[in-house]
């Protein structure tokens, strides 16, 4: 299941291309299931309704990525089918998407996030006084973005009071409701983790480590799908930074009640390992960090696909 009705319809696009390519044909027979941006239902290329699909296929490898596919509201839909999928389930994928929500329960069990706090639209409030609470609040620069996207869609650096009202306007264009955080610095990282894998019931694949490009500051929406930024698997790490990435990304899977695979990103700071946000369901596209990640640990796309399909199956 691919497309979409959110701003990462074209991610989503990749990805689902990338799981039908990999797919163990000698085990599955394929069904592409497109989702058009005003939310039109396709199953290989023919207009349906939802419940059609019900009858149609076993089981549902949800590739879809931000609005309507991450934030539970797809989930809704086939639990209502009695449908199994892949990745989590309503609640927690609305609770991933939920940026304020999931950085209150994980810093409630201890875990480090950058401080911040809600923006809700209000038209009779002025840029100028928002960002002059902002500015109040917490010293610059800051990270402004929505509260509930993915990709870094809409994700600005501002350094300067003028660049916080601009940031603030234009978030507010993309989302009705806006995150301020202070900006961390330090080495950027996301690790992903896979649901009974290798022994484990949560093994953490090896660390990423994101260098942006030059231009960038940090790791937005361009720099992950340019393919020009530097993206090491196993990123430059100790060895004790690395497991505590590995466990933090579990806890944080765990802590959430995330399933069949997950990726968390951090910023390994002088100040300590900040955890910044989380996908419940990763890009598989070629520029995607997760497939960059199995492949460093000698998974082949193919295996992992098959093996995600397994844990999906096993809850009908």
């Amino acid at each position: 299941m691919r497309g979409g009705l959110g701003h990462e319809y074209e991610v989503s696009l990749r990805t689902g291309a990338t799981v039908l390519d990999n797919l163990p044909r000698e085990k599955y027979q394929p069904r592409d299931v497109l989702i058009t941006k005003d939310g039109q239902w396709h199953l290989d290329g023919l207009e349906i309704s939802p419940e059609r699909l019900k009858n149609s296929v076993d089981v549902v490898f949800n590739a879809l990525h931000g609005d309507y596919g991450e934030d539970g509201e797809v989930q809704m839909i086939l639990d209502g089918m009695i449908l199994p999928y892949t990745g989590s389930g309503r609640l927690a994928s609305s609770l991933g998407m939920n940026k304020p929500a999931a950085k209150e329960i994980i810093s409630r069990a201890g875990l480090k996030v950058p401080r911040g706090f809600l923006l809700n639209y209000n038209p009779e409030n002025r840029a100028e006084a928002v960002a002059y609470d902002a500015f109040l609040k917490i010293s610059p620069p800051w990270i402004v973005k929505p509260s509930a996207k993915g990709s870094s869609v809409g994700v600005f650096l501002a350094r300067t009071f003028d660049e916080l009202v601009s940031a603030i306007e234009e978030c507010f264009k993309i989302s009705p409701s806006i995150l301020v955080e202070e900006f961390i610095r330090g080495r950027e990282a996301t690790c992903g983790v896979v649901d009974d894998f290798r022994g484990q019931k949560i093994y953490p694949l090896l660390p990423v480590e994101i260098i942006p490009l030059a231009k960038k500051t940090f790791f937005d929406y361009e720099a992950k799908y340019s393919g020009q930024s530097r993206e090491i698997c196993p990123g430059q790490f100790s060895t004790e930074e690395k497991n505590l990435l590995g466990n933090l990304a579990a806890e944080v899977h765990q802590l959430l009640g995330l399933k069949h695979y997950s990726r968390t990103d951090f910023i390994v700071s002088p100040r300590g390992v900040y955890v910044l946000e989380i996908n419940s369901l990763p890009g598989l596209t070629t520029e995607s960090l997760v497939p960059k990640s199995l492949s460093a640990v000698g998974v082949r796309l193919s295996d992992f696909i098959d093996h995600i399909i397994t844990l999906a199956l096993r809850s009908r």
